[in-house]
């Protein structure tokens, strides 16, 4: 075989990986789909105001909060103009340097987030940990964090968040 032949998928490696890619595509769409129709918020926006809740004083810098949710400034910017308003989230400069920008859940985006929450939750314990053993959990967890690792350096949980 030569060097410049391709590393081909065996069977095996090609039916995890046909399995993976559908869990990819599948799983974030029943997780919008219930958000959407329970709490009228997509994915991403509850992923943005839920990250915010568990920081301390649910404040963050944004390009912090951008590297969370793993977008760019750009559509976190976005998202974050439709939060505002909606009331759920306000931008100001940082204090400790107006070179950045925080954003801060409201009151009312607290609400949102612990109204929203338990449906939320009840939705990935159906589809994530209910069909799977308590070994299985710990496997995914297991894979999940040495995927992560390969792919290279990224936040699992907002700064300031006690994992």
């Amino acid at each position: 075989m030569s060097t410049d032949e391709p590393r081909w998928l065996d069977a095996e490696e090609q039916e995890t990986w046909l399995a993976l890619a559908a869990l990819l595509v599948r799983f974030p769409a029943a997780l919008d789909a219930q958000l959407q129709r329970d709490a009228g918020l997509s994915h991403f926006e509850y992923q943005v105001l839920a990250g915010l809740s568990m920081t301390t004083g649910r404040t963050l810098r944004m390009s912090d909060l951008a590297e969370f949710a793993a977008c760019s400034l750009s559509r976190l910017s976005h998202t974050a103009k439709r939060l505002e308003g909606k009331g759920w989230l306000r931008r100001t400069p940082d204090p400790e340097d107006g070179r950045y920008t925080l954003a801060v859940l409201t009151e009312e985006g607290w609400e949102k987030v612990r109204a929203t929450a338990p449906g939320h939750v009840a939705e990935v314990h159906r589809l994530l940990f209910d069909p799977l053993t308590r070994a299985q959990h710990g496997q995914l967890k297991s894979i999940s964090r040495r995927v992560n690792d390969a792919i290279g350096p990224g936040r699992a949980c907002p700064p300031g968040h006690g994992v």
